[in-house]
């Protein structure tokens, strides 16, 4: 991630700094996203393996014949960090047999994957209104001008472009998909960034688009345009392998929401591309999605695929998942435009679920415009979300920016190691007409809510641990996924209301911010604030701020050798917005895009370039994997 390794999470802000490495893998999610999918049962393995009457990776069942004693509850009170008197052990083993049965029922029941809990999360507080929003999207790009005569030149164009190039007819889709499924021909087993690609399904889909254009029917600016899709979404027919080794073989026999609403929009599906295995980091049953800018380090995860792809001019543009990083994390470090929308503003029936609370679905796109276009597409509810919710989307490319009120948090830079690129972004932004205020988070001890996102996904995938088929998943760091979801069982269900109390309180105290302020500057991981907006519900927009030179670096940032060879790479600045508040923070993104210019500078990771430049891509044409293809 960026140059940074550190990630905060303060209990007493701005005191206390952890490892950004521990952090993740402690909360066990790193990369990932959002859902609907599989039954439990199809989540066990085929045979359950028994070792002395219990399953193996299982805690003991809670129907065995043993009886519970005083000294049992003893061990237990010091896991969960309560202390009881003689008489009050008593009183539980009087009472502790009704809930071991109905625990050892309910995990004999089957619950589909994306079934949420019945009280299901809604970002908007009550009593606070959030006012309306019609459909419609204003872009400030203009005519695309000519078509360039390079298929490289067409293949990195961004949307608004392509768009225009389709709609005048000056481009036909088969045309675009072709390019599309050569350059994935090309390089995409270097990338390690398709698990399937569906070149016939695209080249039909693209002919029907062109026909319907000719015949006078135009859909709207993604009619037409090829993407890649997260392997997280459900098609019809079509294996959904969630990155598992478990799932690899998984074929839905629906298609998700996004997926439909993408094809009403005409656009044209190029394949399902990677996730780390079930929305964590970016390695899968297939090997490790690569960072197109250093083909030595992965893309950070977990929609590794959709900005491998994107960012490598392998399609017009990615659509990804988050629920505590995965569209942020790598549009970071593949220098794309990442939007991770409002909760519940885009439904997520028929993708995988990781934290029915905290998944939400977004676009990965090479220029900050494109990502309103895609919003745009797949914004909406849909009746097998709870949680999705009915609000339309308005962009202004053109709005007067001195209408929008920013702010930035001084503790978010005022650290030893920010990155020129950060304060490069901040400075720039100074100049763009509008007056930055200063804003400061509440001292909170934030850090309590992130066992939240580890007690979901272990519900979630509760079978598939308790199986033992959860420790077939290649490892990401040195813990496995299983750890995280054993260890959150003995998180205490009190605790855990608790923290979901407190979550109210950390809604509100943005709301108070957010009063004040429509979007917010600052780092993508610093000042807590992709945490935090992940759990309030509050819409983030990654975008490319700059390059730096690093060594290869790890999935969390780390870079084990110093002393390797440097690669130029992207770093990206970030913008947190309102609920709902896509609009504005969107055009203060493309304000900043142009005025920063390094968007077209470094467009082309793939097309070749020195290694100590910050112009261009740095895969040198001599050396490179991209070489002698």
């Amino acid at each position: 991630m960026a140059d940074k390794d550190n990630i905060e999470i303060r209990r007493d802000f701005p005191a206390v700094r952890a490892n950004r490495r521990e952090f993740l893998i402690h909360s066990t999610i790193a990369g990932v996203v959002a859902g609907l999918g599989l039954t439990a049962a199809a989540c066990s393995p085929a045979k359950e393996q028994e070792s002395d009457g219990h399953r193996q990776g299982d805690i003991a069942p809670a129907n065995d014949d043993s009886e519970l004693t005083a000294r049992d509850l003893e061990g237990a009170e010091r896991v969960m960090g309560v202390s009881y008197t003689p008489e009050q052990r008593d009183e539980v083993l009087e009472v502790i047999g009704g809930q071991r049965t109905a625990t050892s029922r309910i995990r004999e029941y089957e619950i589909e994957n994306g079934l949420a809990p019945s009280p299901a999360f809604d970002p908007r507080l009550p009593g606070k209104a959030y006012g309306s929003q019609e459909n419609n999207v204003v872009t400030a790009a203009g005519n695309p001008g000519p078509l360039p005569s390079s298929d490289e030149d067409i293949a990195f164009a961004p949307v608004t472009a392509l768009s225009g190039w389709i709609r005048t007819g000056a481009l036909s889709s088969l045309e675009l998909t072709e390019i599309y499924l050569a350059r994935i021909a090309e390089y995409g087993k270097r990338l390690e960034c398709f698990v399937t690609v569906t070149a016939d399904l695209a080249r039909q889909q693209a002919a029907a688009a062109d026909a319907e254009i000719a015949g006078g029917i135009y859909r709207g600016p993604l009619h037409g345009i090829p993407y890649s899709l997260k392997d997280l979404a459900d098609t019809a027919g079509i294996r959904t392998t969630w990155g598992a080794e478990p799932f690899r073989d998984r074929v839905p026999d629906s298609d998700a929401a996004v997926y439909k609403k993408l094809q009403k929009a005409g656009a044209v599906l190029l394949g399902k591309a990677t996730s780390g295995a079930l929305a964590f980091g970016d390695v899968w049953f297939g090997g490790m999605t690569r960072n197109p800018w250093n083909l030595e380090e992965g893309s950070s995860g977990s929609s590794a695929g959709p900005s491998s792809s994107t960012a490598a001019g392998l399609a017009a543009f990615g659509i990804g998942t988050e629920t505590l990083g995965s569209i942020i994390s790598p549009a970071n470090r593949c220098g794309l435009s990442g939007l991770r929308p409002t909760f519940g503003r885009v439904a997520r029936t028929g993708l995988m679920a990781l934290s029915w609370s905290l998944d939400k679905c977004g676009p990965l796109c090479r220029s900050v415009e494109d990502t309103a276009l895609v919003l745009a597409s797949i914004n909406g509810s849909d009746a097998g979300d709870v949680s999705s919710i009915d609000m339309g989307f308005t962009y202004d490319g053109l709005q007067d920016l001195r209408e929008i009120r920013v702010g930035y948090m001084p503790a978010a830079y005022d650290i030893e190691d920010i990155s020129e690129i950060d304060l490069n972004a901040l400075e720039v932004a100074r100049g763009l007409g509008f007056n930055l205020s200063e804003i400061t988070l509440p001292d909170l001890p934030y850090g309590v809510m992130t066992p939240i996102i580890r007690a979901e996904s272990a519900a979630a995938f509760d079978a598939f641990t308790r199986s033992g088929e959860v420790d077939r998943l290649k490892l990401v760091g040195t813990r496995s996924r299983g750890a995280g979801w054993r260890t959150v069982r003995m998180l205490s269900a009190v605790d855990y209301v608790n923290m979901e109390r407190f979550r109210r309180i950390v809604m509100g105290a943005m709301h108070e911010i957010f009063a004040d302020v429509d979007v917010i500057i600052g780092p993508n991981f610093e000042g807590n604030m992709l945490m935090i907006t992940n759990y309030t519900g509050h819409p983030q927009l990654a975008l490319r701020a700059g390059f730096f030179e690093t060594p290869t670096r790890t999935i969390f940032g780390g870079v084990p050798d110093q002393d390797g060879p440097k690669f130029s790479v992207p770093q990206t600045v970030s913008l947190f917005g309102k609920l709902y508040g896509e609009g504005p923070m969107i055009r203060i993104g493309l304000a900043l895009e142009n005025a920063l210019g390094v968007r077209e500078a470094c467009s082309c990771p793939a097309r070749g370039g020195s290694t100590s430049t910050s112009t261009r891509g740095p895969i040198p044409a001599s050396s490179s994997p991209w070489a002698g293809a």
